[in-house]
């Protein structure tokens, strides 16, 4: 990768400055503005960016495995049914995917940085409220206001990669940020092993708590996304044009006239419609895919590989970092040979080994298959997330990401799991629903291949503006 010295970014962009609104001549006082506003070079800015980015999706991925992973234990410890348990999350799901809008949408307002920071310090103070949950309902208030907070990371983040990095490297590097997920999941494994197995749940989800670090190290080192400042002041200045009575340029005109009406309407808008239904297509299929692993794996082994706890927990420290390899791998294959190609090769790997490991009831097989599916289950994330990041023009770029994983978190998270529970109901095991994953992985491939146009290398601006 090429880098730039700070000074030559700044004389970059200094150069430029008298071409800029009075937002973004604000913001270029800040040298890490700076350094990733004038230039396609790579600063330490932009890795500063892509390591934030990066740990929001550790700590989300710890948090998510943790729960999952001492989930046995809640149910046994306020002596809660299969749908009970359920119901619980589903609720805290519906909450979930409020934040999964909200965020976004106020970052189509307020800018990136800002709130990428406070909810990632919503989240850690909520932390020990659950921990600390004296009753099943306060559990899962407390899981619903953690998903609320922490919903909106992941896609703000994600935003502020794809607004700041070059275009050659953007999905390289969405995705392997995207990968510290998995590296979060092995932690989660390792924290349920060591501390939930000898001294209970509520002290392994205590740990997590101290990522109220992340906010402050968001907040000093990444600066706004150089798309939305100029979003804004284009904004202004259209809207002072036409306050004076003077014209402006029809172009100009019909971008004010969509930019001022920011919400789901516009989403919907004939312009904007092709690109929403391919990420709702590809979202909806992604948390389709991952709810079933997501919500009932730790209670599959459990119960019908009667695995313990600390083995299922360590599966998991080796899941999360086959996932890492599958991302890593993912991320150097998607800018060279293309998101629908990546998209493909790891949808039909994950297929594959997830049905053998369905199917298999020795140890040996059961960690190999299993690991072997981690590759392309939790690879195909990569392009995945990619997609949704930069289909969508800047002026609603955080409104349609929050737009479609939430419809897709609603799909996948909220009516998927009756599936899930209706076929282990009926047949008494998840093997059937575990048999669902790879038939919708194959579906999307599928769907990807007839679908989803190709975005390597392209700007921001090229694919829609």
């Amino acid at each position: 990768m090429s880098s730039m010295t700070a000074d030559q970014h700044a004389a970059s962009a200094v150069d430029q400055a008298g071409d800029t609104g009075p937002l973004e001549q604000h913001h270029l006082q800040y040298a890490n503005y700076r350094a990733v506003a004038g230039s396609t070079g790579i600063t330490k800015t932009h890795w500063h960016i892509a390591t934030a980015n990066a740990l929001g999706w550790g700590f989300d991925g710890m948090d998510g495995v943790i729960f999952a992973l001492v989930s046995p234990m809640v149910i046994k410890e306020f002596s809660l049914s299969l749908p009970e348990y359920r119901s619980g999350m589903q609720i805290a799901l519906f909450v979930g995917i409020a934040g999964l809008y909200f965020w976004p949408w106020l970052a189509d307002r307020f800018g990136r940085r800002t709130l990428l920071a406070v909810n990632i310090a919503m989240f850690s103070l909520l932390m020990p409220v659950a921990a600390l949950s004296p009753t099943f309902t306060v559990f899962v208030i407390a899981r619903s206001l953690l998903f609320f907070a922490l919903n909106g990371e992941w896609s703000l983040g994600s935003m502020l990669v794809a607004e700041t990095w070059p275009a050659r490297l953007r999905g390289r590097v969405i995705t392997i940020t995207r990968s510290a997920w998995c590296l979060g999941a092995t932690l989660a494994g390792a924290i349920t092993g060591l501390v939930a197995a000898n001294f209970g749940w509520r002290v392994a989800v205590m740990v997590p708590g101290v990522i109220a670090l992340l906010a402050i190290y968001v907040r000093s080192t990444c600066p706004e996304s150089p798309y939305w400042v100029r979003a804004e002041d284009r904004k202004r200045r259209i809207a002072e044009t036409l306050a004076r009575g003077g014209t402006v340029s029809a172009d100009d005109s019909a971008w004010f006239g969509k930019a001022k009406s920011v919400g789901i309407r516009q989403v919907f808008m004939p312009d904007v419609l092709p690109a929403t239904l391919v990420a709702l297509f590809v979202a909806c299929a992604s948390t389709c895919i991952y709810g079933t692993v997501g919500a009932w794996m730790p209670l599959y082994l459990s119960t019908e590989k009667h695995w313990s706890t600390a083995e299922y927990s360590l599966f998991y420290v080796f899941y999360g970092l086959c996932g890492f390899v599958g991302l890593c791998l993912v991320g150097w294959l998607i800018d060279r040979i293309g998101r629908r190609r990546a998209f493909i090769i790891t949808l039909i790997e994950g297929a594959i080994f997830m049905t053998l490991w369905v199917y298999s009831e020795d140890r040996v097989l059961l960690w190999t298959f299993g690991l072997l599916w981690c590759l392309g289950f939790l690879g195909f994330w990569g392009p995945s997330t990619t997609l949704t990041a930069e289909v969508f023009p800047t002026r609603i770029r955080g409104a349609a990401n929050g737009v479609v994983w939430a419809i897709a978190y609603f799909v996948g998270f909220v009516l998927f799991p009756f599936v899930s529970i209706a076929l282990q109901q009926h047949t008494g095991s998840f093997a059937l629903a575990f048999l669902c994953i790879p038939v919708l992985m194959i579906a999307m491939a599928i769907g990807v291949f007839l679908f989803v146009p190709e975005h390597s290398g392209k700007e921001l601006n090229e694919i829609i503006e």
